[in-house]
């Protein structure tokens, strides 16, 4: 039988989702509570890969198994077993063919820019100092809705088959004294959310014109585009799949 396993976490302690060699990772723990639990071996296959230090406030990821356990008490010797990063909010039944990296419709993500000083946010947003200029940050923003590749936005020497996403919405609000930048698309390459937020605060702050984005886009490589913002500050928020996945 296959389930649907939804979780959160805080990433700062670890080396992203996905199982590494030599570091820790959300994965590997949160295989390790599945296991002492269920008593045999589980592997799981997330949505995404978020990168080391960046969160998720809602990923899915999927597990097979034959034994037969009851859900909310499953969920709540998991919140128990884990560390205080990590928390188990549902497990729910699957079609057999299901997968939640390849069935994924959509995935959002928010990115938290801090512009004034807070003691009480150094860890969950970036700070910027310089002055953001946010009409033209919301122009530049627009012309990431008129393309499909962005191979600009990659990271150098990534393995993937196309660079072509489709996003579907990428807007800026500003929250308390945040500015929050969302965006949400089919699929996202390594390192795309923080290098497009690293441009649009180059033309945020003047150091590229609004019109330059579409060149930077065109011209399909990394080092034309803008830095990557920290890690820290980058959320995993929301994931969406078919109803139909669901036995």
């Amino acid at each position: 039988m296959r389930y649907f396993i939804e979780l959160s976490y805080n990433g700062k302690a670890y080396h992203g989702w996905q199982i590494q060699p030599n570091a820790i990772s959300v994965q590997e723990v949160l295989e390790k509570g599945l296991s002492t639990l269920l008593k045999e071996p589980i592997a799981t296959m997330g949505a995404g890969r978020t990168d080391a230090g960046v969160h998720a406030t809602q990923l899915f990821a999927h597990f097979d198994t034959e034994i037969i356990f009851d859900t909310p008490k499953l969920i709540y010797k998991l919140n128990s077993f884990l560390p205080e990063d990590i928390s188990i909010q549902n497990i729910f039944e699957v079609k057999p063919d299901a997968h939640a990296r390849f069935h994924a419709l959509s995935r959002q993500y928010l990115y938290r820019i801090a512009l004034e000083k807070n003691p009480f946010n150094t860890e969950q947003a970036f700070l910027l100092k310089p002055k953001l200029n946010i009409n033209k940050l919301r122009e530049a923003t627009k012309i990431l809705l008129e393309y499909k590749n962005f191979q600009c936005f990659s990271k150098s020497n990534t393995d993937v088959k196309t660079y072509n996403c489709n996003i579907m919405k990428a807007e800026w609000k500003i929250v308390d004294n945040e500015l929050h930048f969302t965006i949400k698309a089919d699929r996202f390459l390594r390192n795309m959310v923080r290098a497009i937020v690293g441009t649009l605060i180059n033309i945020g702050i003047g150091k590229f014109e609004v019109e330059s984005m579409h060149d930077i886009i065109k011209s399909k490589n990394r080092s034309e585009a803008g830095f990557s913002v920290p890690a820290h500050a980058l959320y995993l928020t929301a994931i969406e799949y078919p109803e139909n996945i669901k036995k």
